[in-house]
């Protein structure tokens, strides 16, 4: 995967055109394969039909017809048009059926008419489907427009209980212009995931299935726990901005699904090599597959799409959760930060934010969020990592955080020269032993950088560009202060309450 700069943007789709041409030309390959079909079976009609036994004109011509019923069910996709076509193939059959059990002689001749009957209304149907479809879409489109270019709406009366789904409608118009999302219906969303079978994540506030659209693509289809005061046109508004999100370290959102009733669901490209956390917390045979330049990379990208998300969108959005389980690797095992269920949009005139401890224990604040990642990413194990202990009376002592809290233990070992002793076990090994493929004047980077990331003071605590930069080499780094703000008596112990109380 070929490095982006931070701060730098991949330019959106284009929106699609939005002539019949167009459309036809987006489903070459289904256009064709149905006409091939239709050529194949009218010419298996006609060979079945110039049979002289009996029997053989039968079975051609009754396989053709089964083959245009399943031609009918496997080219409409709602059930809408299945339900018509089944009622329209129940009557043919009853047609056909009673004819060739009344006629006495010409056996075929009923499943012949029928078969071409079908196939001919086939060829004028789709045609005429697509090109309805084409010029509503076209019409929606130019709607739109005028309702974009149109005067602001004036402020909503409490009588006025429609409004949101006006608001909402004229968002979902919005989308189709722009061409960055596609809105699924449930029952789409119900035949991809096979009604919802593979479940490849759970959360407290969505469940990932894993889906596979029509061409073969896999997605991950995330349901969102409802939120009863998040109405649909904010809904709508909020994933409007994280729609509006191109580089290459986040994760892009193809579609969405509105549920009548307050079902929601959004669709996210799948990533095989699933998150960091399923490989940096399950073992060290898991952690072997994730050497210090993997590592390293990591490390960059998430901190690019981090600078991205913080300084080049139009509207600021702040990911308040970031840790190994939001980090997706794809096949390369390259970073792409996912989960923006949680983030939050704000203007870009304001300079701060009230995080108000949204996120994981061990994770907290935008910055310090990345910081925390950062320690984990270099020790291969958890900031809150407690040593199991025996009695009872032991379990109920409070921790000694100085010595269990990883960014205190990294910080101790730098000061005394031996960093390396607490670097993840499984890349020291290496091949042939020792420090072999680990760059000890990198870890330090990566682990003075975590340390700025993780001040208390927000003055303190470096911008994502410069974050980059620092981790890049094109910036120097300033030594950590000597005793960090993060690493206070009041933090440890609420952090030491949290954790005795899990």
């Amino acid at each position: 995967m070929p490095d982006v700069e931070a701060g730098s943007v991949v330019d959106p789709p284009q929106a699609r055109s939005c002539c019949c041409c167009a459309c036809l030309r987006g489903n070459t390959g289904k256009f064709l394969l149905r006409t091939a079909t239709v050529v194949i079976l009218f010419l298996a009609v006609r060979f079945g039909f110039a049979r002289h036994s009996v029997g053989a004109k039968l079975a051609v011509e009754s396989v053709a017809y089964v083959a245009t019923a399943c031609l009918y069910f496997c080219s409409f996709s709602s059930w809408k048009e299945k339900t018509v076509s089944g009622t329209f193939l129940a009557v043919v059959t009853v047609v056909v059926v009673s004819v060739e059990a009344t006629t006495g002689n010409d056996h075929g001749v009923a499943i012949l008419i029928g078969t071409i009957v079908a196939l001919v209304v086939y060829c004028i149907w789709k045609p005429y489907q697509a090109l309805l479809s084409c010029i509503e879409r076209r019409l929606r489109r130019k709607a739109a427009a005028a309702a974009t270019a149109a005067e602001p709406l004036p402020p909503e009366k409490k009588e006025d209980a429609g409004r949101p789904l006006v608001q909402a409608e004229r968002l979902r118009a919005a989308f189709r212009i722009d061409g960055l999302l596609r809105e699924y219906s449930h029952g789409e969303i119900q035949a991809m995931t096979d009604d919802f079978g593979c479940v490849v994540g759970r959360g407290g506030s969505a469940t990932v299935f894993r889906g596979v659209l029509d061409d073969g693509t896999a997605v991950a289809v995330k349901r969102i726990v409802c939120d009863e005061s998040v109405g649909e046109a904010d809904f709508l508004s909020e994933i409007t901005i994280v729609a509006s999100v191109h580089h290459y370290a986040l994760v892009g959102l193809l579609g969405y699904c509105l549920q009548p009733g307050g079902g929601r669901y959004l669709l996210y490209p799948f990533y095989e090599n699933r998150s960091l956390d399923y490989w940096l917390f399950s073992g060290e045979e898991r952690r072997r597959h994730l050497p210090w330049a993997t590592r390293r990379h990591v490390a960059v990208d998430v901190a690019k799409g981090l600078a991205y998300l913080h300084h080049e969108c139009k509207n600021q959005i702040l990911h308040l959760d970031i840790k190994p389980a939001n980090i997706l690797l794809d096949g390369d095992f390259r970073a792409h930060v996912s989960d923006f269920g949680i983030s939050m949009s704000i203007g870009r005139d304001l300079t701060s934010v009230d995080t108000r401890g949204r996120g994981t224990l061990g994770y907290w604040r935008r910055r310090c969020c990345y910081g925390m990642m950062l320690f984990e990413l270099v020790g291969g194990r958890r900031n809150f990592e407690l040593a199991g202990s025996g009695g009872a009376s032991q379990a109920r002592a409070p921790p000694d955080f100085t010595k269990e809290f990883l960014p205190c233990v990294m910080r101790d070992r730098m000061e005394e020269g031996r960093l390396m002793e607490v670097v993840d076990a499984t890349m020291a090994r290496g091949d042939g032993g020792g420090a072999a493929g680990v760059d000890e004047e990198e870890v330090e980077v990566v682990v003075k950088v975590a340390l700025w990331c993780t001040q208390h003071s927000r003055d303190m605590r470096p911008g994502m560009t410069d974050v980059v930069d620092m981790l890049e080499g094109r910036a120097p780094i300033p030594p950590p202060p000597v005793r960090p703000e993060f690493l206070g008596d009041t933090f440890l112990v609420s952090c030491a309450r949290t954790a005795m109380s899990r």
